[in-house]
């Protein structure tokens, strides 16, 4: 059983930035962030391939947040920046990625980390 802890989470204002991690327990294929506001589906932010060469953005955040992964370290991060309130939501860290499957998708992924809140506010 991979075991995943995330950080980084907290609360900033519209227009600040926060760094999220995400600590696997072991080595694993591709990893993702999702995140689900109250009242909506889980929606898939970013994703990176096992390697690192790939990465994938949900649109809301494309060209503000970025993914990036230590290998060593079994680490993924998430580098969000210009936040708004609409990114206000439970952050997830997801690993282990079914061959074929869309990254942005919460189905394609077999391991969650517990959640991290991020609270934007204006």
């Amino acid at each position: 059983q991979v075991q995943l802890v995330e950080s980084g989470g907290g609360s900033v204002q519209a227009g600040g930035s926060l760094r999220l991690s995400c600590a696997a327990s072991e080595s694993i294929n591709c990893m993702g962030w999702f995140r689900q506001a109250p009242g909506k589906e889980r929606e898939g932010v970013a994703a990176i391939s096992t390697r690192g060469s790939f990465t994938y953005y949900g649109d809301s955040v494309k060209g503000r947040f970025t993914i990036s992964r230590d290998i060593p370290r079994n680490t993924v991060y998430l580098q969000m920046n210009s936040l708004n309130v609409e990114d206000t939501a439970i952050y997830y860290c997801a690993a282990r990625c079914t061959l074929g499957g869309s990254l942005l998708r919460p189905t394609t992924f077999g391991y969650w980390g517990q959640g991290t809140q991020v609270t934007v506010s204006s």
